[in-house]
């Protein structure tokens, strides 16, 4: 089951946490999330997963960014949500994709009690520019039945920004 957009609403203040909230970007069965205008780029071509893989910080001008194919930018929501008792998910824009434009690699899907902003695995089949602030995906609630534990991971939990893979830190825990 997929909470309707009025749910949504209902269930602001208990279940469901989305600020800062604008009944606008509310859509039947989802809300649309907005491009904060900072990004990150990773350093190097080739990436290693057992190691911390160096970022550079861009910032979107008002006057738009233009992003190149076959390279990866990660962005970020400007609202920051948590989420009680449904799994929240993520998904672009038609109006998005119809561009070129992906906002996931396969990171559209969150945990029960996850919060934070929502970092984008942004990446474009042909040069696109893009601009700060605009509904650039859509979050959506399922129910999910049966007892469950909230996300507690210290990787991603509560953050405050953009967020690089942290997958080194799994190699790094299994070492201990």
């Amino acid at each position: 089951m997929i909470l309707s957009g009025k749910e949504i609403v209902k269930r602001l203040k208990t279940d469901i946490s989305i600020e800062p909230f604008d009944v606008r970007q509310l859509n039947p069965n989802s809300y649309n999330l907005r491009l904060h205008e900072d990004l990150l780029v990773y350093n190097n071509s080739i990436l290693d997963m057992k190691i911390e893989n160096k970022t550079t910080p861009l910032t979107i001008p008002k006057s738009g960014l233009l992003l190149e194919p076959n390279k990866l930018y990660l962005g970020r929501t400007v609202e920051y949500t948590k989420t009680h008792n449904y799994v929240p998910m993520l998904e672009g824009r038609s109006s998005i994709g119809r561009l070129g434009m992906f906002i996931h690699v396969t990171a559209g899907f969150g945990d029960v009690g996850f919060e934070g902003y929502w970092t984008l695995e942004i990446f474009v089949i042909q040069p696109l520019i893009i601009y700060p602030n605009v509904e650039i995906c859509q979050i959506y609630y399922h129910a999910i039945q049966g007892e469950f534990e909230s996300y507690s991971s210290g990787k991603y939990q509560k953050n405050d920004g953009i967020q690089p893979s942290y997958l080194f830190k799994d190699f790094e825990n299994k070492n201990k």
